[in-house]
């Protein structure tokens, strides 16, 4: 059953008005607070720890004796698991930025589990938190707390009691509505395994008679990668690049982190527009392999009411809040030089 929670998220139809100041104002209230004592995990600590030495083993068996297409199906399946945080858990169930029928929400629940970072319900609650509480104690990994933190330390230290308490007024009735997503978390404990190791192990083992050890350890390398991948959206992208349409928030924008998070590192415009479906401006394919995943299920059907932001909207915020590097709005900037204007090829000219 889903909670009973009304209390509103303000994640998924964040206004123009909401940004900026209200955030300002949460972190100087958490800032007069007393912190309290950090309870190391020491269970996670040491998997953690295992799962990182395993992989630079696995990184030099890729090298050594592993066969290529040992490889080769690590990488395909880094893709896939990171389309289902990407595409499935962060826009579609986080943020609704689109819809999905049956057989996509079907696939995306499998790449979900296959990148093992807890049920889409959970990462999706986690997020929302995220979002509506950014950069507070509230906030599961928050950024004032230093790059570490952000990226791998929030998981080896128990949880900050705001985490909890703002934790447990997000509504997630629309997520536990719907039936692909409560098989997973009922049965997550024993799908997952198979989903992300087992399987993964299995296949080099009986198709090309790849070792076990070669095996096991390159697939761990795979999902240690997608681990890591995902972290520094959570870490580098709230910590390092320009913010060329909120300047008084974090986030900001990162290529390096889109190109290995398939476009989740233009986390100033996320976070400024966290309802587009894009998560970037323009979602160049070359930097958001997301959004050409999400624009092909829309041409066969699978995914629909894609959500995204007129570009007035944008041009408003960029000239309210941003930072002075956003780039030429396109065709009529005023900062579009003559001479590109005068040597413009422009076919299809419509005749009178």
């Amino acid at each position: 059953m889903a909670p009973n929670i009304s209390a509103p998220t303000g994640v998924l139809h964040e206004t123009d008005e909401e940004v900026s100041v209200p955030q300002l104002q949460q972190r100087e209230e958490k800032a007069a607070t007393p912190k309290p004592p950090l309870k190391i995990v020491w269970r996670n600590v040491i998997i953690f720890v295992y799962l990182h030495t395993v992989s630079l083993y696995g990184i030099y068996l890729i090298f050594s004796s592993a066969k290529i297409a040992t490889t080769i199906l690590a990488f395909f399946l880094y893709n896939l698991g990171g389309l289902g945080i990407t595409a499935g858990a962060h826009r579609l169930w986080a943020h609704r930025s689109y819809k999905a029928k049956w057989p996509l929400r079907l696939l995306l629940t499998t790449f979900n589990t296959l990148a093992f970072q807890d049920a889409v319900v959970d990462w999706a609650r986690d997020h929302r938190v995220h979002h509506k509480y950014s950069e507070t104690d509230a906030d599961p990994h928050n950024a004032t707390r230093g790059f570490f933190f952000a990226h791998v330390g929030w998981l080896l230290c128990r949880k900050h009691p705001d985490v909890k308490a703002k934790g447990s007024g997000i509504d997630l009735s629309d997520l536990y509505s719907d039936p692909i997503l409560r098989y997973q978390k009922k049965f997550y404990l024993l799908l997952m395994p198979l989903v992300c190791f087992v399987v993964p192990t299995s296949i080099p083992m009986y198709l090309w008679n790849e070792t076990f050890m070669n095996a096991f350890c390159v697939n761990l390398f795979r999902y240690t990668f997608t681990l890591n991948a995902t972290w520094l959206v959570n870490s580098a992208a709230h910590l390092f690049g320009d913010k060329p349409y909120d300047r008084f928030i974090n986030p900001a924008e990162n290529v390096s982190v889109a190109v290995l998070a398939m476009g989740e590192g233009w986390h100033n415009y996320h976070h400024t527009f966290p309802w587009d479906y894009k998560t970037s401006e323009l979602g160049k394919y070359s930097t958001n392999v997301t959004t050409a995943f999400i624009d092909l299920m829309a041409k066969i059907g699978w995914a629909y009411e894609l959500k995204t932001v007129p570009m007035e909207m944008i041009k408003k915020r960029v000239e309210r809040t941003g930072d002075g590097t956003h780039e030429l709005w396109g065709w009529g900037d005023k900062d579009q030089p003559i001479e590109e204007r005068k040597d413009a090829l422009i076919t299809h000219v419509k005749s009178f």
